[in-house]
């Protein structure tokens, strides 16, 4: 069956400026034909959708996130699993997010539910699977239920080869602390030992795996950067050498701005009191995040300057809000909406491997698209008017009208 979808107003993410009038024929999966303005494809034996001048793009990612934290003794591994999922399936039919980069889950519950959509079973993102953090005894957020703690060369050996026995596409590795955490779990201070870095990244490099590394202050970067990480996340804190560092490796940065962003005083949108509110977080870690925000924002816009590779990761809960916030607070620190779009589409699938075949709107391109009502390069909170998501050339959600999930 083909699908037509006409009557569009196109954001391929190649081009910058929107193409009005525009048509998108996909067939088994993948778009074969886009035309424009007075051409129109073919309908005939296709199913065809008039999208009224809607935004047409790319369907977004998000290269960071976890599932829900597991402060609850009485949630099950089973509970936790489902919600797990429904938190993904809910963040691509009501969000549009058609790709995510777990890390760090409990229980390999990411490796699950990334094999169950990829069998078709049930609709949701493609998912690229970590398993556990690897951190050591005393490290990063031991209450999360998602770490492992390790110590020793062999004791990392140990712990990466038992990730990829369980199926995981990259290894997470947490070098230093956060800005969540106790009191002795500090962004400011670097967890491993030199031989247990070269350890892991040699045995990864061994075994063809890219690394995912929790970096949050000058040295933890360095060391991940020369060590051929392949995405630093976090960076509160990095340095000209960091910058240089990164313009000569191949390697991207993640910046996750809503850790030190989303609190009561800095939230400005509805999207961001709202999730706030909810979240009620404890006075400490408000002002830990508060007292890291302005070196933060220094570093990421530093980055952007410089041309530093970056995705878009928001490292926040639940996936039906952390894309749009994440994307509201790289406007909101310098970005332009173009800048913003390219990091959650293109810039996404091309982080997590799949830019041949994902994160624009080109023919020969898997169709995994969303639509919208608005210009998100006029204001990036468009985003939020979610009317359709297509998956593989399958609409998998409808909101048009009032219309229910397909």
């Amino acid at each position: 069956m083909r699908l037509v979808l006409t009557n569009a107003t196109l954001i391929d993410c190649v081009d910058p400026t929107p193409v009005a009038e525009a048509s998108v024929v996909v067939e088994d999966g993948r778009i074969v034909e886009i035309t424009g303005g007075s051409r129109s494809p073919s309908t005939h034996d296709a199913e065809v959708v008039d999208l009224d001048g809607a935004y047409l793009l790319p369907g977004l990612w998000d290269v960071h996130i976890h599932p829900d934290y597991a402060t609850d003794p009485n949630i099950t591994v089973a509970q936790q699993t489902a919600r797990f999922g429904q938190n993904l399936m809910r963040g691509m039919a009501e969000a549009g997010v058609v790709g995510v980069r777990c890390g760090g889950a409990g229980h390999f519950m990411d490796v699950a539910w990334r094999n169950t959509f990829a069998s078709g079973e049930l609709n949701g993102p493609r998912v690229f699977a970590c398993g556990n953090f690897l951190t050591t005894t005393g490290g990063h957020f031991l209450t999360s239920g998602h770490a492992r703690e390790c110590d020793g060369p062999y004791g990392f050996v140990n712990a990466v080869r038992d990730q990829i026995k369980n199926g995981v596409d990259h290894i997470k590795l947490n070098l230093s602390g956060g800005v969540m955490g106790p009191f002795w779990d500090r962004h400011v201070h670097s967890f491993l030992l030199e031989e247990e870095l070269a350890a892991v990244f040699a045995l990864c490099r061994q075994r063809g795996y890219k690394v995912m590394a929790h970096a949050t202050n000058p040295e933890a970067v360095r060391a991940a950067l020369t060590m051929g990480a392949h995405t630093v996340e976090h960076g509160y804190i990095m340095d000209e050498e960091c910058m240089q560092l990164f313009m000569e490796s191949d390697a991207w940065y993640v910046p996750t701005l809503g850790i030190t962003h989303l609190t009561p005083s800095q939230a400005t949108t509805e999207r961001e009191k709202r999730w706030v509110k909810q979240k009620n977080l404890a006075p400490d870690l408000v002002a830990r995040a508060e007292a890291a925000v302005d070196t933060h924002r220094n570093w990421f816009q530093q980055a952007l300057r410089s041309g530093v590779k970056m995705a878009l990761g928001s490292d926040v809960y639940p996936l039906r809000d952390s894309a749009l916030l994440e994307m509201g607070l790289w406007v909101k620190d310098g970005a332009t909406t173009w800048q913003t779009l390219l990091a959650a589409t293109r810039d996404g699938a091309d982080l997590c491997g799949r830019g041949s075949d994902l994160g624009t709107v080109e023919v020969g391109k898997i169709a995994d698209l969303i639509v919208v009502g608005g210009n998100p390069l006029d204001d990036i909170e468009s985003l939020a008017d979610l009317q359709m998501v297509v998956k593989e050339g399958r609409i998998v959600a409808d909101h048009r009208g009032g219309k229910s999930d397909s």
